[in-house]
């Protein structure tokens, strides 16, 4: 029987109260269950993501694998479909799926992740050219980020009648057209949805694979969101916060084969809703305190500094 990873158990906890711990008390069980239905055995150190165990494994053919089980959650239903679409173009292959516990048995790809490539415009060259090769036709069934626009736009109006910020009337304005305009006329095509560099993996078969997908259907372009928001701070770092910016979005535009209008349309979007988002939630890296400030800093400048460019 596994164990499970202490942090992993306190942030299910903290995030999901007596629902995740009723899962995680069944979760050992779970794997073990999976573990035998799909001829496995545990070949490695239990390791985990924000909602999920992954358990790397060894199939009866003696193929590496990892088992994945995540907490039930809407953001993860349509993971596995998203996998099944690509059929390991771009992304780690799906081997098995269980929709009811959420788990799927995966195709093990190396533990380094594209955050580790030093060289920035590398790495989003990669994470462009990724970005291009799984924005293929959408299977029936997935969301369409398109019926969402309208809940995005209203969601940046209340944001900003409700709390406290000092972003001009144009940079909210700039936003909330892009949620009407570009998120009502999206593509049927799928799209990763969280297209960081933490969610690209190296790999044998490929050099770079990509994980955690969310399985959404909509425009590529709305990709490079998480991609621009996770390279926030080295962005920071390098002196001239609008010349690195620029860059990054001309770099992945490019490899992605994308309007580099588009992309600077959504990455400023993306910066207006983080700036919200920090102000209601703090982040990861922040929840509150001096560093939750200085991340809002950051998004409102991100936000000022997009509409410019837009």
């Amino acid at each position: 029987m596994i164990g499970i990873p202490q942090a992993f158990a306190h942030g299910t906890v903290e995030r999901e109260g007596e629902a995740g711990q009723a899962w995680l008390a069944e979760l050992p069980g779970i794997v073990d269950e999976l573990l035998r239905r799909w001829e496995c055995v545990p070949d490695g150190r239990v390791t985990h993501g924000a909602v999920g165990v992954i358990v790397p494994a060894r199939r009866a053919t003696g193929e590496a694998a990892v088992l994945k089980v995540s907490f039930p959650h809407p953001g993860n239903v349509h993971e596995p479909d998203a996998f099944a679409a690509w059929d390991g173009r771009g992304a780690v292959l799906l081997h098995e799926r269980d929709d009811e516990r959420f788990a799927m048995l995966l195709e093990r790809a190396r533990p380094s992740t594209l955050a580790g490539v030093e060289d920035g415009d590398e790495l989003v060259a990669i994470a462009g050219r990724l970005n291009r090769r799984l924005a293929v036709p959408a299977p029936p069934g997935l969301p369409r980020m398109r019926e969402e626009a309208d809940a995005w736009a209203e969601r940046i109006r209340r944001d900003a009648r409700e709390l406290t910020h000092a972003l001009p009337h144009r940079v909210v304005d700039t936003a909330v057209a892009t949620a009407e305009e570009l998120g009502r006329d999206q593509p049927d095509v799928l799209v990763h949805g969280d297209l960081h560099a933490g969610n690209v993996l190296r790999a044998d078969r490929e050099p770079w694979l990509a994980v955690d997908p969310k399985g959404r259907v909509g425009d590529p372009a709305h990709d490079c969101g998480a991609l621009l928001k996770s390279r926030a701070l080295a962005l920071l770092a390098e002196g001239d916060l609008r010349k690195a910016v620029l860059r990054t979005l001309d770099v992945f535009a490019d490899a992605a084969e994308l309007d580099p209008g588009r992309v600077r349309r959504w990455a400023q979007f993306h910066a207006v809703e983080a700036a919200f988002w920090a102000r209601r939630h703090g982040f990861r890296i922040a929840r509150s305190g001096p560093e939750r400030d200085g991340v809002v800093q950051l998004a409102d400048e991100l936000a000022q500094l997009m509409t410019e460019l837009t």
